[in-house]
């Protein structure tokens, strides 16, 4: 009973761990790097429009809490020297799922906005979609830039 305590307790850490990794790719949202500064603005026309998928990030958190969580799961298994191996086994099983849950709970869905600029430059921006945003072809935008990202609004 009390191992089974401890292994919910470390998957809902593992999980708000990842869950607050998560950093926005839309178009609305700024870093606190990015506020307060001096940004260029270029406005252009929507040529085209496609859906793409922004992978999502792999960092050694999620890898290492799926490893602290395997491995406590696996040393419930057993005694002695095999709860010992059981927890190795399951540190490196929980490593490689921590990792591909990682990935799968930052990933989203994007867009990338193909713009005719006004001083005749076609250049293609991805960002996430945002739900209450649309983009049209033929649309007149706003191209914003700071510190080397750039984002698309009408």
């Amino acid at each position: 009973m009390r191992k089974s305590i401890v292994f919910a307790a470390a998957f809902t850490a593992f999980t708000l761990l990842l869950t607050g990794c998560a950093s926005s790719l839309t178009g609305d949202t700024y870093s606190r790097a990015d506020a307060r500064k001096v940004q260029t603005i270029r406005m252009g026309t929507i040529e085209s429009l496609r859906p793409v998928r922004i992978e999502g990030t792999k960092t050694p958190i999620g890898a290492g809490a799926g490893a602290a969580v395997g491995g406590i799961a696996g040393s419930t298994i057993g005694g002695g020297r095999g709860s010992a191996v059981a927890a190795v086994i399951g540190a490196v099983a929980g490593g490689l799922a921590g990792a591909a849950a990682e990935e799968g709970l930052t990933r989203t869905q994007g867009v990338e906005i193909t713009v005719r600029e006004d001083d005749g430059a076609l250049r293609a921006y991805v960002q996430a979609v945002e739900p209450n945003q649309v983009f049209r072809i033929g649309q007149r935008v706003r191209i914003t830039s700071v510190n080397g990202q750039s984002r698309v609004a009408p």
